[in-house]
């Protein structure tokens, strides 16, 4: 289930992030304070890395909007976590290993042999005309009929997602995110001083009555909302889906209030039984902008995305491509260009929801026969995640050094909530380990509940630090 489960203010004691990886591996500490396994910070103590701040010359300089980018919270962790013996459900990174890597680095070779001097030059800020075209082409497939001079392609969607909230936010402005919302998009939005209110979901995604009440209470303030920002399809981190019978609603609140809609689709063409749920673009192309990317259908490190926009949308997208990169790699676009005429990508796309609908099987098999009593997780028909909720009490930030202690690592729900919500929710990813490892994982990281239970129920639970402010995207948190 979600929403609704946060308790403020009541969570275990935090603590550091020095952690042990059993007798034969050395404590590693990622924090400036190596004391013990789990050490805590007392009340009122200032965290280190606070201290280490103070000290740096250039902090009078710095632009008012830096005081509210924070580092991923569990980037200290992963390099602990990338460990072979850490089984690590954290982070959203794609297998790889389904792809044809022998015929895709002969096709690169003759893509630099043929092309070279256009491959490795300078390009447009709007992108290679054919790659655009091909574009359209995969956006046809939910529903989305666009023009390529529409399409604006950008590294990675997170590049479309920062311009989309550097040329409509003045600090103070408000954007309407789900709640839990992806973190690379807090991130965005905290950059560009942006206030965030969470719209709350369930298991059939964004509550329309939600949107109306979040939508009334912030004209109550007399604040204005410049766009709501959403992921309809197996959503990350919460994992459901928006129902089809909600999404003309959504869009029909949304006009009502002059409020724009940027629909944020990495996982679409990723459903397990095959479907393809139509586009929320697809039905208003003038209050939609889309966001889409190859990271998730093809490969990540090309950081290939892009952005349909409105007409006059497009124009101030292309100027801010400019002036962020100049121009996105061509190379990286031609690459994904030759793959997609060259390759048959439909059943490359087969083979990635073959390969993660049984990894996510073995995930909710997992929690089924591992999970303690209270606990609670979504079943998504799509994507890479599960979203689950662990009894009053437990803070799962608070938990993750010792989950890494146990050789188990995740995502705490804390990140994926701008208002310091999601104390006692966590992502986990099923899309890169393998199933045997998933479930070992599970089993594990339900060990590690059932002793913060009984710790719980022995001493009861301590207040919890704040979190400072949404944090900054990183390929762990993704």
């Amino acid at each position: 289930m979600i929403g609704g489960c946060d308790e403020r203010g009541k969570a275990r004691a935090t603590i550091g992030t020095t952690v042990t990886l059993g007798r034969d591996n050395p404590p590693v500490t990622t924090g400036s304070q190596p004391t013990s396994e789990c050490p805590v910070t007392a009340p009122g103590q200032q965290p280190a890395t606070q201290g280490a701040r103070s000290l740096d010359p250039h902090l009078r300089r710095y632009a008012a909007r830096t005081a509210g980018m924070t580092a991923s919270e569990i980037r200290a962790l992963f390099a602990v976590a990338s460990r072979p013996e850490v089984v690590s459900l954290a982070g959203g990174m794609p297998y790889l290993a389904a792809l044809p890597l022998d015929s895709l680095s002969a096709e690169i070779g003759n893509l630099i042999a043929t092309d070279g001097l256009v491959a490795l030059q300078y390009g447009s800020a709007h992108g290679v005309p054919e790659l655009r075209e091909q574009i359209c082409e995969v956006m046809a497939l939910e529903g989305i009929s666009a023009h390529p001079d529409d399409v604006v392609v950008t590294v990675g969607s997170q590049m479309a997602l920062d311009m989309v909230t550097r040329i409509f936010c003045d600090p103070g402005d408000v954007v309407l995110a789900e709640g839990p919302s992806y973190v690379g998009a807090l991130g965005s939005f905290a950059a560009y001083q942006a206030q965030v209110v969470h719209v709350a979901m369930d298991d059939d995604g964004l509550i329309p009555a939600a949107l109306r009440e979040a939508l009334a209470a912030v004209a109550a303030r007399g604040q204005r909302v410049k766009f709501l920002y959403t992921i309809p399809n197996f959503h990350n981190p919460a994992g459901v889906t928006l129902a089809v019978s909600r999404r003309a609603e959504v869009l029909e609140i949304c006009r009502q209030h002059g409020v724009l809609v940027v629909e944020d689709n990495p996982y679409g063409l990723l459903g397990f039984d095959g479907q393809t749920y139509p586009a929320l673009r697809s039905s208003d192309p003038d209050n939609v902008v889309y966001l889409g990317s190859f990271s998730k259908t093809f490969a990540a490190g090309l950081r290939v995305g892009w952005a349909l926009a409105p007409h006059a949308v497009r124009e101030k997208l292309v100027l801010a491509a400019e002036s962020a990169t100049l121009c996105p790699p061509t190379l990286n676009q031609l690459v994904v260009s030759r793959y997609l005429s060259t390759h048959d990508w439909k059943g490359q796309i087969k083979t990635y929801r073959e390969a993660y609908r049984e990894r996510r099987d073995a995930m909710l098999s997992a929690l089924e026969q591992h999970m303690p009593a209270g606990c609670t997780w979504t079943r998504p028909d799509g994507g890479f995640y599960v979203w689950l909720t662990v009894p009053e009490g437990i803070d799962t930030k608070a938990m993750l050094p010792r989950a890494v202690t146990q050789r188990v690592a995740y995502a705490s729900g804390t990140g994926f909530y701008a208002d310091r919500l999601g104390s006692r929710q966590m992502r986990l990813s099923f899309c890169y380990p393998t199933p045997e490892r998933i479930k070992e994982g599970v089993r594990r990281l339900a060990n590690v509940l059932e002793g913060e239970i009984q710790l719980h129920a022995t001493f009861g639970s301590t207040p919890r630090r704040e979190v400072s402010g949404p944090q900054a995207p990183s390929p762990d948190t993704a």
